[in-house]
């Protein structure tokens, strides 16, 4: 019977539904597994040295943990104990990692903001932290990118611990930030402070510039749902495949118990999908007849939409909303129309759906039409996209 230790925060919902796929690799491979769980505090209470001890004592296989690079884990190694390191600070490069590519993170959450017609992007964060860094990183870049004049701002702070918060930097910050403003946290606990901060604030002043999403449209990562529904207003966030993280590495741990020589490697976390709530569930632009026609583009997707559909939505005449849409969006209704269909079915794509399924989820009646379009895009067909 294998053993195994969590030692991580579990008041978030990453570290229980890590803990749900290494439960489910138990329970699909028929492995007596005991499950053991630590609070954070313990590595803090009883040093690495007494984590080694309970572990040994209480015969474990393998520790899963939130370990600093400070901590001298070659102490498990030889106790002969499985070490492995759920992201905290920096990644470590002699045990393997359960980690995501945050760059990647950013890069959504910038795309995010960028359909929604935003031309001020922020990001907000610890500082020296490796998920929050290279989220902002993402982000920052990919906003630059699509839009090198927008303003892009960043807070990376410095405080006590990696969830503190100095609320009156975070005041003079956002007091600072163009308006409208689309801010990018480095997880759902940072975003929940954005949205408590403006809440306080306008009950001390209604008429500060800190309505939500009107002002600031705030999104989290990691679709912590106690976290995004106790938000006021309820939080949007980047959902992460945790669970199957999990899995991956029950399954990793229960080969090296089974060979100590097998090949071990870095797990990544998937990215999901942004999950769409009040927090940032708006379409803006100095246009007031852009963001509507952007809104109505967004919201019905999978139908089969046309210029004329769109010029219905406003009072211009279509060569004027066509002047004044590339105008403020950099290319035609119909490209825009285009790239965002087949951003979103490359979406469903990555997350498991055939092409077929992706393309009826999108309306689309002609495989043959919408494979043409992909390719047009992305440059590859969406079943060699798929593969």
């Amino acid at each position: 019977m294998a053993r195994i230790i969590l030692m991580t925060d579990f008041a978030e919902a990453y570290a229980r539904r890590l803990l749900l796929g290494i439960a489910e690799f138990a329970r699909n491979e028929h492995e007596a597994w005991s499950l053991s769980r630590l609070p954070i505090s313990t590595k803090e209470k009883v040093g690495i040295p007494g984590l080694v001890e309970y572990a040994v004592s209480t015969h474990a296989d393998a520790i899963i943990g939130q370990f600093d690079h400070s901590d001298d884990i070659t102490l498990f190694k030889k106790a002969g104990i499985i070490v492995i390191a759920q992201d905290f600070r920096q990644r470590f490069i002699d045990i393997p990692n359960i980690t995501a590519n945050h760059f990647e993170a950013g890069k959504l959450g910038a795309e995010y903001f960028l359909k929604k017609g935003f031309n001020s992007f922020a990001f907000y964060g610890p500082k020296d932290v490796v998920f929050s860094e290279e989220r902002c990183e993402g982000f920052r870049e990919t906003v630059k990118q699509a839009r090198p004049d927008a303003m892009v701002s960043s807070l990376l702070v410095n405080g006590n611990g990696i969830w503190g918060y100095d609320m009156d930097e975070l005041e003079l910050w956002l007091s600072y930030l163009p308006k409208p403003v689309a801010i990018m946290a480095c997880d759902d606990s940072w975003a929940c402070y954005i949205t408590e901060f403006c809440q306080t604030a306008r009950v001390n002043n209604p008429r500060a510039s800190f309505r939500i999403p009107e002002d600031i449209a705030v999104l989290g990562v990691d679709n912590d749902e106690p976290i995004c529904k106790l938000s006021y207003p309820n939080l949007s966030s980047i959902d992460q495949d945790v669970e199957k993280a999990g899995f991956k590495v029950a399954k990793m741990i229960s080969e090296m118990i089974a060979n100590p020589g097998y090949p071990v490697d870095n797990i990544y976390v998937k990215l999901g999908n942004v999950i769409t709530r009040q927090s940032s569930d708006i379409f803006v632009n100095d246009d007031p007849y852009i963001a509507r026609v952007l809104k109505y583009i967004h919201e019905n997707l999978n139908q089969k939409l046309s210029v004329d559909d769109i010029v219905a939505q406003v009072p211009l005449s279509r060569r004027l909303l066509e002047v004044r849409f590339r105008s403020r969006m950099g290319t035609s209704i119909y490209n825009y129309i285009k790239n965002v269909r087949v951003e979103k079915m490359a979406e469903l794509l990555k997350n498991g759906m055939t092409v077929s399924e992706a393309a009826f989820d999108l309306g689309f009646g002609d495989i043959k039409n919408i494979s043409r379009i992909f390719k047009s895009v992305k440059g590859v067909a969406p079943s060699d996209y798929l593969k």
